[in-house]
């Protein structure tokens, strides 16, 4: 009895005390975690970049 009561509950708080993104907010946040993972990425990128190439000016082949 317990879990079809949590069943109904959680079903309750999905359907009717929980807020839902509207589309456009959810696309906004899509762009922003898009941009934010891209600007990170190419952070990590420069910064491996520039690392290789002091590594290999402090240790020649």
């Amino acid at each position: 009895m317990n879990i079809l009561n949590y069943c109904k509950e959680s079903y309750e708080e999905l359907v009717h005390k929980t807020t839902w993104p509207t589309r456009s907010e959810l696309i906004n946040s899509a762009i922003v975690v898009l941009s934010a993972s891209l600007l990170i990425a190419v952070v990590i990128f420069v910064m491996d970049f520039t690392f290789q190439h002091i590594m290999e000016f402090v240790y020649p082949n």
